[in-house]
């Protein structure tokens, strides 16, 4: 008789090891070593075949129509989803306690049974049926077809779908759901992915299209192991400010579209709603330009945005001046200062330099550098930019400019909102464009061709 041995294998990343340690050696995860029991040598290399339940049918048989997307009403979160919810598919939102997680699935319940005379049932284990009723009292998501239940035990939620035969559920959340015949503490690795497997399990056999909530943890990642985004068939993570009211839902992995959209929301106290032309929340309307302020369309995702850059720099005694960044990439700003001081005789060793952009926006491409650039530049020679132009460019250490992805579309959305006039590295296509498109081939020829050669007459004098 073949003999049977022991083998210990990560729940992380699958690594197996030959005897139980208490941290992974291939990903460091603490406390993710089952013991599993390896199947036994067998003596023939020969396997028995299995008669399969259901034949294999050609490709040109199945019906397409039945896995098709149906809209959630939340047009948003369509977009970001590839047109809406396919039955039976398991899409998991992940997101910081407090980013308005459950604000937004109960809307999408609520819209889901009012516009498809379909039931939702809404589980929630974090919160009592009494807080949630409060939720959406507030946010006006009360319906008679939006079922409740507070549970977190997984056989009571099964016995509750049996009974209320929901086309959408909505389990809030993952982490503190518990499987009372799997072992391990609520919220623990084998805890996670028991539960996650059984929901997965039902919404394939069922087709019952199921939205769970996630933990993340320090570090923005969904909490648990690596194996629950694999388990799903969409993860969206849910972003925002604590200090802002915008929130972006952005797709990490989708299997039935694109994985690089970007949905864009409003949240305030009366509930949530889409912003489907966010472009103006990161602009400061202004009658006057004023120095050390530029414009650039940052790509997040496949859509345009219009972001305000904004540069300070103020002369200081200290020997060692103050570098302040805020929604830019701090390593990006600092080359672009040895840019300008290397390649535009900007010197800014005097100063104390901040850099920041408008309504809570997060830039990290390199194609907002040059906006990066000529807004410094413009503070520290007391020119303001043309009202009606937009900065495009990576810079790169030699000083030259260079292209960026989807030139052609941001220039679109520039002109869109009324743009007349843009600063595009060389090779930009500009067909159909009415607006005046200047290429620039270095950082010297953008501060050339945006007026900024020459230092202001008042902040001269001040110099002087």
């Amino acid at each position: 008789m073949a003999k049977v041995k022991s083998l210990y294998r990560c729940s992380a990343c699958s690594h197996e090891v030959a005897k139980w340690v208490g941290r992974c050696p291939s990903c460091g995860e603490w406390g993710s070593i089952d013991e599993q029991a390896s199947a036994p040598a067998s003596v023939s290399t020969g396997r028995r075949a299995l008669l399969p339940s259901t034949a294999a049918a050609p490709i040109s048989t199945i019906d397409s129509q039945v896995t098709r997307a149906r809209p959630t009403g939340v047009s948003e979160l369509d977009r970001v989803l590839g047109g809406g919810v396919v039955p039976g598919s398991v899409v998991l939102l992940s997101g910081e306690p407090g980013v308005g997680k459950s604000t937004l699935l109960l809307e999408v319940a609520h819209r889901w049974a009012r516009q498809r005379e379909e039931r939702a049932l809404y589980v929630t284990a974090e919160e009592s049926a009494g807080q949630v009723r409060l939720r959406a009292d507030r946010t006006g998501a009360v319906h008679d077809r939006v079922y409740l239940a507070a549970e977190s035990d997984l056989a009571t939620i099964l016995g509750h779908v049996d009974q209320v035969r929901p086309s959408l559920l909505v389990v809030d959340s993952v982490q503190t759901m518990l499987a009372a015949d799997v072992d391990g503490v609520i919220g623990g690795v084998t805890q996670v992915r028991a539960v996650t497997s059984a929901l997965t399990s039902l919404a394939k056999a069922s087709g019952i299209a199921v939205l769970l909530v996630g933990h993340v943890t320090k570090d923005g990642n969904v909490a648990g192991p690596r194996t629950l985004e694999h388990l799903v068939d969409v993860v969206l993570q849910f972003e925002g400010d604590k200090h802002s009211t915008l929130r972006m839902v952005r797709g990490v992995k989708n299997r039935f579209g694109s994985a690089d959209e970007v949905g864009c929301f409003e949240l305030h106290e009366d509930g949530i709603a889409g912003v489907p032309d966010p472009s103006g929340l990161f602009l400061h309307h202004r009658s006057d330009p004023v120095p050390g302020t530029a414009i650039t369309v940052a790509m997040d995702g496949k859509r345009p945005l219009l972001a305000e850059v904004q540069g300070l720099t103020v002369s200081t005694p200290a020997p060692a001046p103050r570098r302040a960044v805020s929604g830019l990439d701090y390593n990006r700003v600092s080359m672009v200062l040895a840019v300008l001081q290397s390649c535009c005789h900007v010197y800014l060793g005097k100063h104390d330099v901040y850099a920041a952009t408008v309504g809570g926006m997060r830039l990290t491409e390199p194609g907002a550098d040059l906006a990066v650039a000529l807004a410094i530049t413009s503070s520290e020679r007391g020119i303001s930019l043309p009202s009606g132009l937009v900065i495009l460019g990576e810079v790169g250490l030699a000083g030259e400019v260079r292209r960026v992805t989807g030139a052609g579309r941001r220039l679109a959305e520039a002109e869109r909102l009324g743009f007349t006039e843009a600063l595009v590295p060389p090779g930009v296509d500009c067909s159909g464009l009415s607006m005046r498109v200047r290429e620039v081939a270095n950082v010297r020829a953008a501060v050339a061709s945006s007026g900024l050669s020459k230092r202001g007459g008042e902040h001269a004098e001040a110099a002087q």
